[in-house]
């Protein structure tokens, strides 16, 4: 028998189980895909999968993996990266802005926003997001499980290839993807590190070489340990054990959610599943469309059965879906057999459609972006803050009422600021410095503190205690942060 008609015939037999009651019996709920009664690990030969949505998915998990390697090396018109996040520094700057230790209740605010999102939005779409857009699912799915189909082949030749001996063949082929698994893995840590240091950094520790910058070089190889460990080794665990968002997904969806399910009634009818038979009429007797195949099984990354419903396990990757999608075609059944739907729309026998819970999910969805969106870009260059000397009261010099005042202000950007203070909320004012003059340089990041006078007109002041909006002006005289405080006066009703 040739190598090719051996392989197929793995193939066969590895994707079709013996007893269709097998999966049906077991208690799922109670065990884990990946790992066997014993507490052993149950290693995962996922087939590779092929169709429509597998197409999309690589497309979209393409122009992200772009996007992850390519934004850390973009300046913006400011002079600023995209993203950094230099903890050790102090220095996090998100979408071209930066952020000081000030600005902490954004990031409390975001925080917030983002565990609404997530539960927003697994309510609504379960978790799509794992099976499209998590890095773990990506870079697992996209990047080196299809360098072990270059080198290894599908299914049935890993499975070949890990049960034979240490041979010329395996020595080879496992040193090569352990080679090319460990190279990425490097290079993921360099990328990652371009997002702390940022690029200039990263250029120079590279030109300077690992000996000058041992610290931060053993730190690179701690990481890139860390990546080979999740994607050569740890895998589908990561979303099985680790994760917590699959078991948060338990508390989170109900019958309304979308998520990959399988449409029980179709698939069993009233006799159950039963395997394939040409010419047969299998709606007349009674069974399902569902033919044992084992495909939905064969292709999962996480090594669940589909048919026994919603499951932690479960990333939502789609596989399953093209898998079963071909079948049907090619025994000439329709598809959707597996697809996108509720609890509610395979209990009913509906179509999908975007319903009102969905639309008030996602307005509320949209609704926090705007919201977090707002808050960053509102965000003043330099904050700014006024208020009266502790103790004292109000003077009279001629036709003014004055009163002191103290500022602090908190250059937020990267570039140095020269700012003005100007009342704004009266005209015909002055202001007076106690010391220098009413230009102030702000190196960036720093923070100034000191104290002025304000004088308003008698005829301005209505209020024993007026209300004033103090501002800042810039060298284009551009008013870039306000602040509201009150005036004191003599004045009486």
């Amino acid at each position: 028998m040739s190598t090719s008609e051996q392989d197929n015939k793995d193939e066969i037999q590895l994707d079709v189980y013996s007893d269709p009651q097998d999966l049906m019996t077991e208690d799922v709920r109670n065990s884990i895909g990946t790992m066997e009664k014993s507490g052993k690990r149950k290693w995962i030969y996922p087939r590779k999968p092929k169709g429509n949505y597998t197409t999309k998915r690589t497309y979209v998990s393409y122009i992200l993996l772009a996007i992850l390697f390519i934004t850390p090396f973009i300046t913006l018109p400011n002079g600023n990266p995209i993203l950094k996040f230099d903890v050790l520094s102090r220095e996090f700057i998100i979408l071209g802005y930066p952020f000081f230790t000030s600005d902490f209740f954004l990031l409390a605010i975001g925080g917030i926003a983002t565990f609404i999102f997530i539960i927003l939005f697994t309510m609504a779409y379960g978790r799509l997001f794992c099976g499209w857009v998590c890095p773990q699912t990506i870079f697992l799915e996209m990047v080196f499980r299809r360098i072990e189909y270059a080198i290894e082949g599908d299914r049935a030749k890993q499975m070949r290839l890990d049960r034979q001996e240490w041979d010329e063949e395996k020595i080879r082929k496992k040193l090569l993807k352990w080679s090319i698994f460990a190279l990425i893995s490097f290079f993921i840590s360099n990328v990652f590190l371009a997002y702390i240091v940022g690029k200039e950094t990263l250029i120079e520790l590279v030109k300077n070489g690992p000996i000058e910058n041992f610290s931060t070089f053993f730190t690179l190889i701690l990481f890139t340990l860390v990546f080979y460990f999740i994607f050569a080794w740890f895998r589908e665990q990561a979303c099985t054990l680790v994760c917590p968002y699959g078991r948060m997904q338990g508390v989170l969806i109900d019958s309304q959610t979308i998520s990959v399910s399988y449409d029980y009634k179709r698939g069993e009818r009233t006799a159950g599943r039963a395997p394939f038979k040409k010419n047969e009429d299998r709606k007349a007797v009674g069974k399902g469309d569902c033919i044992e195949c084992g495909q939905c099984v064969a292709v999962c990354p996480t090594g669940i059965d589909i048919r026994n419903g919603i499951q932690l396990e479960c990333v939502n990757c789609t596989a399953c879906i093209d898998a079963c999608d071909e079948v049907m075609l090619k025994v000439g059944l329709p598809t959707g057999l597996i697809r996108y739907a509720s609890e509610d729309n395979i209990k009913n026998g509906e179509k999908f459609k975007f319903t009102k819970r969905l639309g008030f999910f996602t307005f509320a969805l949209v609704a926090l972006i705007g919201v977090m969106s707002a808050f960053m870009f509102n965000r003043s260059d330099v904050e700014s803050k006024f208020l009266k000397v502790p103790g004292s009261g109000f003077t009279t010099q001629g036709e003014y009422y004055v009163n002191q005042f103290e500022y602090t202000l908190y250059n937020k950007t990267t570039e140095d600021q020269f700012v003005k203070i100007k009342l704004l909320s009266h005209k015909n004012t002055k202001i007076e410095m106690f010391a220098g003059d009413n230009n102030l340089a702000l190196n960036k990041g720093e923070i100034i503190q000191g104290k002025f006078y304000i004088k308003i007109p008698k005829n301005e002041v209505k209020s024993y205690k007026e209300l004033i909006v103090v501002g800042l002006v810039n060298e284009k005289g551009k008013v870039i942060d306000k602040y509201k405080t009150s005036f004191s006066s003599p004045y009486k009703y």
